[in-house]
């Protein structure tokens, strides 16, 4: 039977348990299992190889994601880890302009001292990704929307000059999940996930998620994922299973409470600057909506000069500022201290991670609720005059 996408949240992987007809896949907490003699084993082996748990969550972010094989990571970096092991000395990436601080972390100080470099490129512009490419380039490395200035990239776009080319293409769908934008079925090779975003969606677990169709390379991530061990524990493979049965509903709420606020920020003459793809004089609006069914909950914007951002995160009563997003409580958090303050300076200026921006990951809580604790920070935050 075919399901739509609600009820492959639900019912979708490893589907209960046939042994016993418990509607949730038990958590099998065993690091080793009985081999019924030399060579001879029941499918499992070693944990770190294989977990019934882990492989029930990695069997349904295949299926939601359209793709046909999935694996589950310690977080979303091990994950990250992982699909970069892929590349070689001399290989290079073009990655975008604006990504997620950890991503350039790891690739700036870890992987570069592997002889794996990479190229900064505005992939949103598809004349700037043609003209990046070259021999040492083998893979294309986007997110849509971009973390932390929401920028979209046409994926199906970029994902034809890919396989023009001869690159893979790796796309991160942390900020949307499979609920709203499906990149395998637009053409990309490769989609991760910080699982503990809104996958597992209540701030209570890390994890991450990787989903791929073609078997010769999910073939190369099973062997790494196992060589290098970062795998997810079963009980947070359990956590991750359950967040996703209520994405949907959650992903609803989130997605409606923001497109809310934007138009608020958008209205309040506090505000110099919104950065969200569900806005319609959003750069990325009418690709956004080819390509995705909704814009999201997360959302930039940037307050006046004469305003103090310190004071309006210290003002917050019901947003908590924290590191993270996609929980079902509102976080705020400032990028270029936090999120991405492993990026240098200079390339935050130069892509516009500017010192005042604030970045808003929307919560289900009641939207008037928000609004009025956004208004009441913003007005206490005002700069003394004198």
């Amino acid at each position: 039977m075919s399901l739509k996408l609600n009820s492959l949240l639900i019912h979708g992987g490893t589907d209960g348990d046939e042994t016993t007809g418990a509607v949730n896949v038990p958590v099998y907490q065993t690091s080793t299992y009985k081999q019924d003699g030399l060579g001879q084993t029941r499918g499992w082996e070693y944990s770190r190889t294989g977990n019934p748990t882990r492989d029930a969550l990695e069997k349904l972010i295949a299926d939601l994601e359209q793709g046909e094989y999935g694996l589950a990571f310690a977080s979303g970096l091990a994950a990250i880890n992982t699909v970069l092991s892929l590349f070689h000395e001399g290989d290079q990436l073009i990655v975008s302009d604006n990504i997620y601080g950890g991503t350039f972390r790891i690739l700036d100080n870890v992987f570069k001292n592997f002889g794996i470099t990479y190229k900064i490129v505005n992939t949103s512009n598809l004349d700037s990704v043609k003209e990046a490419i070259d021999e040492k380039v083998k893979a294309i490395y986007v997110e849509s929307p971009a973390n932390p200035l929401l920028t979209v990239t046409d994926i199906e776009a970029v994902a034809k000059i890919a396989k023009a080319e001869g690159k893979l293409l790796i796309v991160d769908n942390t900020f949307l999940t499979p609920y709203l934008q499906r990149p395998l079925a637009l053409g990309a090779d490769i989609v991760i996930h910080s699982g503990t975003k809104y996958l597992g969606g209540h701030s209570d677990t890390v994890s991450g998620l990787v989903a791929v169709k073609d078997k010769e390379l999910a073939d190369r991530l099973y062997y790494l994922q196992n060589a290098i061990g970062g795998v997810l524990a079963p009980w947070d493979s359990f956590l991750v299973i359950r967040g996703i049965k209520t994405l949907g509903v959650r992903m609803d709420r989130h997605v409606k409470n923001a497109e809310r606020i934007a138009k608020w920020l958008v209205t309040n003459p506090a505000i110099s600057r919104v950065y969200y793809p569900g806005l319609e004089n959003d750069p990325g609006y009418e690709i956004q909506k080819k390509q995705a069914d909704g814009p999201g909950a997360m959302i930039s914007f940037e307050l006046k000069e004469e305003y103090d951002y310190k004071s309006f995160f210290a003002q917050l009563k019901l947003i908590t500022l924290a590191e993270s997003l996609g929980g079902v409580e509102s976080l705020a958090c400032h990028p270029a201290s936090m999120t991405h303050a492993a990026i240098p300076a200079e390339i935050r200026k130069q892509v516009g991670i500017t010192d005042g921006l604030i970045r808003l990951s929307v919560g289900i809580e009641d939207a008037d609720d928000l609004i009025e604790d956004l208004k009441q920070a913003i007005e206490a935050s005002v700069k003394e005059v004198g």
